[in-house]
């Protein structure tokens, strides 16, 4: 029943781009966000319905789309040149069988990010990629935060997003710094939502899922989840009236909040005093330290999946007993093969520092241009929902970089996705720039000559 569902449901949404070529672009985007075809038993698993949604389209695009004033957005080609990278070091893999499984997912996702500002012509485009983006993420992030509170709590590594293999957005950590992200975009619609007006409803909607993405981390029991947390509740901070009223309230709903918090979670996030005291942590000091020697040898960076070559040593320590009788106890643990868990020594081991560099150029440059138009428009009435739509895209973009800090999501599509509608976004407005700025060249009037 649940496989008939789904069939029908894209069913629909094909359906509507071939009147509104653009909907094959939303259909790709749900597809490559939700995953369908991992939610059901046989019927969507004998179909490449990704392939199709992006020769749809791409072809839609070329077909109906006016592109006269289509350009190349410098990031656009930051994001070529990092596919062309990545496609030598595969070649030159050290693991060149493994590292053809991750190319076969990273270059669709980087082509698509290069691709998608192309489409998002009008503003109407560009909410709707940000509506779609967030309601497939939410179909993801309710489910998470329902079992959350059924649960009375969840635990790392044992929520269940309803698939069973935690890889994508259904990994805690990476729905985590997600769901989290994404709060920005979501309060936006409450505010400046034109496909969905915002009336009591929308914005009650909207709330509630911002509460289900506040969930997640508590669910998932991930400290990056409360790193973000914090991360975003700053950066609300600036665009905040009452200054003061909101550092009262935000400290009073922590304080509320710590009786309701599952054991689950206080513990594992008492963890973040010292590194020493949790394997997990003391590994990714390890690897991050293994990395950065090999990159010192291979600058070039050894090709995706590298990591299955490091051998690393670390030393855990164990307090017990209270302060005037503790006892350490110390273990030396001998691991292999241990993942980054972390965007930055990913792409520093497997593009070595180029592309290490042309990575972080693609998010600084993100970061810096959404500045540019937070404060280019906001004292223009005309476009008052620029500035905070520009303000919630950067935010979501820094939140990541700091969930990247400690996930291995260099590649998330995603957020490649987000990127897209920067760059989308940006060049709507240089258009409507040039556009106000061009005046006809008129003949002048022969009494005007005559004077």
């Amino acid at each position: 029943m649940r496989d008939l569902f789904f069939v029908a449901f894209l069913g629909a949404f094909f359906a509507a781009g071939f009147r509104r070529p653009f909907v094959f672009v939303l259909a790709y985007v749900y597809i490559d966000i939700v995953s369908p075809q991992r939610l059901t038993y046989y019927l969507l698993n004998a179909v490449p319905i990704s392939l199709i949604a992006v020769v749809l389209s791409v072809g839609g695009w070329m077909l109906a789309d006016d592109k006269a004033e289509t350009r190349i957005a410098p990031r656009q080609v930051l994001i070529v040149l990092l596919l062309a990278y990545c496609y030598a070091t595969t070649l030159n893999a050290d693991f060149p069988v493994e590292a053809l499984d991750k190319w076969g997912w990273v270059w669709k996702a980087l082509a698509f990010a290069a691709f998608l500002p192309f489409t998002l012509r009008t503003k109407l485009r560009i909410e709707a990629l940000l509506l779609v983006m967030v309601a497939s993420a939410a179909s993801i992030i309710i489910v998470g935060g329902a079992k959350t509170i059924a649960s009375g709590g969840g635990g790392y590594g044992t929520l269940n997003l309803m698939v069973s293999n935690n890889s994508g957005l259904y990994e805690g950590s990476t729905i985590s710094t997600v769901a989290v992200a994404i709060i920005p975009l979501i309060l936006w619609f409450t505010r400046h939502g034109t496909i969905f007006p915002p009336d009591w409803k929308v914005k009650g909607f909207c709330y509630a899922l911002v509460f289900s993405c506040l969930l997640i981390p508590v669910g998932t029991s991930t400290r990056t989840g409360l790193l973000c947390i914090g991360l975003v509740a700053l950066l609300m901070l600036r665009d905040a009236k009452r200054k003061l009223l909101y550092l009262g309230l935000l400290g009073a709903m922590g304080v509320l909040a710590v009786p309701f918090l599952p054991s689950s979670f206080t513990n594992r996030m008492s963890t973040i005093k010292t590194y020493k005291g949790d394997e997990s942590a003391s590994t990714r000091l390890a690897v991050w330290g293994w990395t950065w020697e090999y990159a010192k040898e291979h600058p070039l960076g050894g090709g995706f999946e590298m990591y299955r070559q490091n051998k690393i040593r670390y030393d855990t320590e164990k307090v017990e007993g209270d302060a005037s009788n503790a006892t350490v106890d110390r273990k030396l643990t001998v691991d292999q093969a241990r993942a980054f868990h972390s965007a930055y020594f990913e792409m520093l081991g497997e593009q070595g520092f180029p592309g290490l560099a042309i990575w972080v150029l693609i998010n600084l440059t993100g970061i810096l241009r959404m500045e540019v138009l937070r404060h280019r428009y906001r004292k223009q009435a005309e476009y008052a929902w620029v500035t905070p739509l520009a303000g919630a895209l950067q935010s979501a973009h820094i939140v990541y970089l700091l969930g990247a800090a400690f996930i291995a999501i260099a590649f998330q599509p995603f957020v490649y996705m987000l990127i897209g509608a920067q760059i989308g976004l940006d060049t709507y407005l240089a258009r409507k720039r040039r556009a106000s700025a061009w005046r006809p060249i008129r003949k002048p009037r022969p009494e005007a000559v005559a004077a």
